[in-house]
């Protein structure tokens, strides 16, 4: 039996403490999920972090205080809603009537035992080193570290490096899509401004008063979201997420209540659409399900972590059912007339002109959230090569910099329905489908393995890597084509019947 100094976990955390912090935070509405605390508490007897598994729960070592199931549920759902879910139509566009839902019914199943697999290789290693949390970050360090591959133990703190490249590239790819769909949103309610009305069932065709270029729209939010990502205090941003979090829930409800009238004959909709296009909905498609960096914060913040399985998966269920339902009937309301964004489709009334407004708005308060992670990645790593006196400069100098960078790359490519496929096939694959059957493997299998559970994890990382490359390649090809142009128009009179 090894001794415990031996013990390669135990050595890597020894090599931690003299190294340059580079801890990796959960995305969206996690913000408030933020684990600083457990520095200052350990396990009730003393033990120390290195004096291995005594086969405790990693619950144990949690504090008595936490989110209810309820509150979690809540912010599992939260982090699943945003600009990917207005999209969906579109995707099923790019995979057919009836491959589509398929292919969401499916991936929703692997993003969720996915998750699920992040979370048990997690607490394994809470276990074993008596840790009250792990991150996304340290889970694959620890991974590596006891693989058995020499060379991957030794490159350990690259498995932490890794998963923080992907998720810092993840966020901002993120605040791109806000940037393309704030200019959208706004210049074509700008632009139908004159010909608004109250009746939302006219038979009048829209007639656009040309202004500015979307790009020009982007630019000009810029100076609103560089004072936005100014503000740092958590409680403050709290007030911001509960007004997007209000204003995209009122959005989603007028959106369905006219979706679901009078929906035309799907007749001439394809069942399977062209192979060329399946990439497209790979990207936008795994861009709406990748949230699998909040679920740690979320189980640790529990009171009962043993419920958080369940809560995982209704509510995975819940936003399946929720992307199949808003992607079908979108298309089926829309066609082949369906644009990146639904709000885009929705008729020139002032009801549906404020859903984009109300939709835009909590979009834009979700930046601030969105933005948090790679804030919080960078910053202190930055900050701690300056003299403090210099630190909040750089701070402010950070935060501009990198809310231009999102703003720039979103005007080399304002074409918001390639920007989410491109960032879902990119980034999110990685974090979502490739990385976790990875882990899997290399946790368990000097403990044994069925032969079953190995194929299925290759399978998994396989085929994830398959959409990371073909959805990565299709995404940028189809932005060295010239765009589509659409015609905005009341369409609501070509359904009623």
């Amino acid at each position: 039996m090894a001794t415990l100094n031996k013990d390669p976990i135990g050595d890597l955390e020894l090599k931690n403490k003299a190294s340059v912090a580079f801890t990796v935070t959960s995305p969206d509405s996690t913000w408030k999920l933020q684990n600083k605390e457990y520095h200052n508490y350990g396990s009730g007897d003393g033990s120390s972090p290195e004096s291995g598994n005594n086969g405790l729960d990693p619950g144990s070592y949690r504090k008595g205080k936490g989110i209810t199931v309820f509150q979690t549920l809540i912010h599992l759902l939260k982090g699943n809603i945003g600009t990917g879910l207005l999209g969906l139509p579109l995707a099923v566009k790019n995979a057919g009537l009836l491959m589509g839902p398929l292919s969401l019914l499916v991936m929703g199943i692997v993003a969720v035992h996915c998750m699920g697999i992040l979370v048990k290789c997690a607490n394994h290693f809470c276990q074993r080193l008596q840790k009250p949390f792990l991150d996304y970050g340290d889970a694959v360090m620890y991974g590596l570290k006891t693989s058995p591959c020499s060379w991957l133990q030794k490159h350990a703190l690259w498995g932490r490096h890794i998963v923080g490249f992907f998720l810092i590239l993840t966020q901002l790819g993120f605040c791109c899509v806000y940037f393309v769909f704030l200019a959208d949103n706004l210049k074509q309610v700008i632009e139908a401004a004159n010909t608004t009305t109250l009746n939302c069932y006219s038979n009048e065709t829209v007639t656009l008063t040309p202004t500015m270029d979307s790009r020009l729209y982007m630019l000009s939010f810029l100076p609103f979201v560089v004072l936005l990502v100014f503000v740092r205090n958590l409680r403050l941003l709290s007030i911001f997420s509960m007004l997007a979090n209000i204003s995209m829930l009122v959005s989603l409800v007028v959106i369905y209540q006219y979706i679901v009238q009078d929906i035309p004959d799907p007749q001439n909709l394809p069942l399977i659409s062209s192979w060329k296009t399946y990439p497209l909905f790979f990207g936008t498609a795994i861009f709406a399900f990748e949230s699998i960096g909040v679920v740690l914060p979320l189980e640790n913040k529990m009171k009962k972590s043993e419920q958080f399985p369940f809560i995982l998966y209704l509510g995975m269920t819940i936003i399946t059912l929720l992307y199949i339902s808003l992607g079908c009937l979108g298309y089926l309301k829309f066609g082949d007339d369906i644009q990146a964004s639904i709000t885009l489709n929705l008729p020139n009334c002032w009801l549906y002109q404020s859903v984009k407004l109300l939709y835009s708005l909590g979009i834009f308060f979700t930046y601030a959230l969105q933005f948090y992670v790679p804030a919080e990645i960078i910053i202190p790593f930055a900050v701690s090569h300056v003299p403090k006196s210099w630190n909040l400069a750089v701070d402010l100098f950070i935060r501009t910099a990198l809310v231009s960078v999102t703003c720039v790359l979103a005007i080399l490519v304002p074409r918001l329905d390639l920007v989410i496929a491109l960032v879902g096939s990119m980034s999110s694959s990685a974090l979502a489908l490739i990385i976790p059957p990875l882990l899997e493997i290399i946790t368990f299998y000097s403990e044994g393995m069925s032969p079953i559970t190995i194929i299925k994890d290759i399978l998994i990382s396989v085929l994830g890597f398959i959409g990371f490359v073909v959805g990565t390649y299709q995404s940028i090809y189809e932005l060295t084509q010239p765009p589509v142009s659409h015609t905005f128009a009341n369409i609501t009179s070509s359904f009623v019947q």
